[in-house]
């Protein structure tokens, strides 16, 4: 019964490391196991739109098709979060910095090399 307890439950998220593997309970980041979700694959596209569905009305850029890492993408999203001056937040593939800065992000991404659409509206 011990060892089923184990399988289910456990840490999911530290708040000095941030999320958590089940399978080896290592950091996302630093996880070797073949628990840890993959890449995600895209078609090499990174679109970039404006959201206000579902947040009271308030504008979010998010930028989705990033086939980065979770380290990665963290870096990235901090970069493009201080290049706004702005917050959000970097998980499951996708980055979201608070406020209308879709023009903004396109041109900075495009600069840096990625192939780089304009979603919505």
């Amino acid at each position: 019964m011990k060892h089923d307890q184990q399988r289910s439950g456990g840490l999911v998220y530290s708040t000095d490391s941030g999320r958590m593997c089940p399978g080896c309970r290592q950091p996302l980041a630093r996880c070797s196991c073949s628990q840890a979700k993959a890449v995600p694959a895209g078609d090499g596209i990174v679109r970039v739109s404006r959201e206000t569905k579902g947040r009271n009305g308030k504008c979010v850029t998010v930028v989705k098709g990033l086939s980065l890492e979770a380290a990665a993408l963290d870096k990235l999203g901090r970069e493009l979060k201080a290049l706004c001056g702005s917050g959000g937040t970097a998980r499951d593939g996708v980055i979201e910095v608070q406020g209308d800065h879709a023009e903004k992000l396109v041109a900075h991404m495009t600069r840096a090399g990625w192939v780089v659409k304009r979603a919505g509206g």
